[in-house]
């Protein structure tokens, strides 16, 4: 089984917005609903020499992060969410009864309740996309060219990117320490954080 999923270099994010923008109107999500945003991360620490706030920051890209153990799976009472043989996590909205089981269990507080359909939504990496061998919308309109899409049974240094790019053959280069993934309850999730040069905020 495939595990398709995103590497993120955080040190080429900007906070632009455009995945964000690229998102709402491939998936055509609602005014005030998101499928992904940008939070920014900063370190609780002062500059020594003069007290001021830390300049240790960075934004960190926030969406799905299509588990590999996903409780939201496991606690829906329909099967409306599945965990596709692909390895990304999807959402039958014709299953979905709107009864939010999976938005509480879902750590990363990525699913929402769409209530002028009584559905839940979240990030279904772009899954018409990704069917015909497409990139996901965001990776395709990042203009800091930090998202990456591909498969981590092939290695993360074969993901793709805009023009054609690979990720091991166009970011600067990074160690095994600068590798992270968000903060794991039992879910295992899947994306893939580039960071260097900054203290990881989980």
């Amino acid at each position: 089984m495939a595990r398709l999923t995103m590497a993120i270099d955080l040190n080429r994010c900007m906070n632009c917005k455009a995945c964000n923008a690229a998102c709402k109107e491939q998936n055509d999500v609602g005014i005030g609903y998101f499928w992904t945003w940008v939070d920014r991360k900063q370190s609780d620490k002062l500059e020594e020499d003069n007290g001021a706030p830390s300049h240790d920051f960075y934004y960190l890209p926030m969406q799905c992060q299509h588990c590999d153990n996903p409780e939201c799976v496991t606690v829906c009472p329909t099967g409306a969410s599945v965990k596709a043989d692909n390895g990304t996590v999807q959402i039958d909205l014709d299953q979905c009864i709107g009864c939010q089981a999976c938005v509480s269990a879902c750590p990363y507080g990525v699913r929402y309740l769409n209530v002028e359909k009584n559905v839940v939504e979240k990030c279904n990496l772009c899954a018409e996309r990704i069917e015909e061998g497409e990139l996901p919308q965001c990776v395709l309109n990042c203009v800091g060219m930090a998202k990456w899409y591909g498969d981590l049974d092939e290695g993360i240094e074969n993901f793709d990117g805009p023009l054609g790019k690979k990720l091991g053959e166009y970011v600067q280069p990074y160690e095994e320490a600068d590798i992270h993934h968000l903060a794991d309850s039992g879910n295992g999730p899947s994306f893939v954080y580039i960071l260097r040069n900054h203290t990881w905020q989980d």
